[in-house]
């Protein structure tokens, strides 16, 4: 465990680990992607798509030696937050999101990105209605909190997708709602993907589950094995589309297809699709009770 240094208010502090994780996540791709990534561009045998795999990785040899992003388009923030019951400092967490992302953004770790819906007008620092966006569970009996960050990019999010679905449809409908989504919006959003599914009751469940699901290790597996089953064959059969890496042409268009279920309404089968790009850019912070902290999602990550 690491702490930062002592002196400023718990706020402070909070808003300052914040502000460094998101600035590593933006800069550095987590521990599981980029193996993927190289088992990847071993499975492909034209010259375009390795060309493609060559360029990435050096993109993300020269964001790293320059500590700049990874990609210019850093995405809105998504963070889904598992409060412990005995973790004293939930509210003031809460409150230090949007303020270590606006401090992220003046930092130049985040393009400015949020724009008001209403009036198309860019608020300048990644805040706005509902944003940063976060989600919220209790972990019953923990005394730490668990911070995941997604950024969502615009090119990636352009494929998600959310339908209510006939229940007779079953799981075939479900596959060819996936593989519809990923052949018609997949070749612009910078394949390889990690398609993210999850299926349940009604629409905003089905998505939230789904985008969880990009929140999974690359490539692991849903504890039941029909579920495996199922994220077995749809990236079997997103992989046999052809896309390629950016969408010219190649053996994997999917690094991964994740699926989380919750049960469903005898009516209703909804289906939400998420899709995330090769630039993967999620992390995983866990801050104790005494404002020490792990970044699980990074190995050797200091936030310094």
């Amino acid at each position: 465990m690491i702490a930062l240094e002592s002196g400023a208010s718990v706020y402070e502090r909070l808003v300052e680990m914040l502000s460094r994780f998101v600035s590593l996540v933006s800069v550095r791709l987590p521990d599981d992607v980029l193996p993927a990534l190289l088992r990847a561009s071993e499975l492909e045998e034209s010259a375009h798509a390795r060309l493609i795999y060559n360029a990435m990785f050096e993109n993300l040899e020269v964001a790293l030696r320059r500590r700049v992003p990874l990609c210019q388009d850093t995405g809105v923030l998504e963070f889904f937050v598992g409060l412990g019951e005995a973790f004293p400092y939930g509210a003031a967490l809460l409150r230090a999101v949007r303020d270590a992302t606006a401090r992220a953004t003046r930092e130049g770790f985040l393009r400015p990105n949020v724009v008001d819906p209403l009036t198309n007008r860019n608020t300048g620092d990644n805040t706005g209605p509902y944003v940063p966006w976060v989600d919220v569970e209790v972990l019953p009996g923990a005394d730490y909190a668990d911070v995941r960050l997604y950024l969502a990019g615009g090119g990636s999010s352009r494929p998600g997708f959310a339908r209510v679905l006939d229940p007779a449809q079953g799981l075939e409908g479900v596959a060819e709602l996936v593989l519809s989504t990923v052949a018609e919006y997949g070749p612009p959003a910078c394949p390889p993907l990690v398609v993210g599914i999850g299926i349940g009751p009604t629409v905003e469940v089905a998505a939230t589950l789904s985008k969880r699901a990009l929140l999974r290790e690359v490539g692991s597996r849903n504890p039941d094995p029909r579920a495996a089953l199922l994220e077995e064959k749809l990236a079997e059969a997103i992989n046999g589309l052809g896309i390629g890496p950016q969408g010219l042409g190649g053996r994997v268009t999917a690094l991964a297809v994740h699926v989380e279920y919750a049960g469903r309404h005898p009516a209703t089968l909804a289906v939400g699709v998420s899709t995330a790009c090769w630039a993967l850019r999620r992390g995983w912070l866990r801050i104790y009770s005494d404002l020490s902290y792990r970044v699980l999602s990074h190995r050797g990550a200091e936030l310094g």
